[in-house]
């Protein structure tokens, strides 16, 4: 996590980046296996997914834990910050339902 001359652009630059902030409103729903993200995030490659999935744990948001089973079982969860930015997020999410709702009422089709 890279600081910035305002904090807020520090978070924007954390959670920004293709679904991220969606990876982290279905984890806190709960743990999820990485298939079952895969299945959750379908217009996402895998590769892209994998990206966004190591970004997030280098910055401290989410936990990636690896069981120790054949086949291994890899398991992510949101760290106590991951949980804290939450409620930014879920704001951030009706912001954008209202943003959406004025750009089709201003262009309708």
């Amino acid at each position: 996590m890279k600081k910035s001359y305002c904090p807020i652009d520090t978070f924007v630059n954390v959670v920004k980046g293709k679904r991220k902030g969606t990876i982290i409103l279905h984890l806190f729903q709960g743990d999820k296996r990485y298939g079952e993200l895969v299945k959750l995030l379908t217009d996402m490659s895998e590769r892209m997914l994998t990206k966004q999935l190591k970004a997030l744990e280098e910055d401290g948001i989410i936990i990636r834990t690896v069981f120790p089973e054949v086949p291994p079982r890899v398991e992510y969860s949101l760290t106590d910050l991951g949980r804290a930015i939450h409620p930014v997020l879920k704001s951030m999410y009706k912001a954008g339902i209202m943003m959406e709702k004025t750009i089709d009422d201003l262009n309708p089709r």
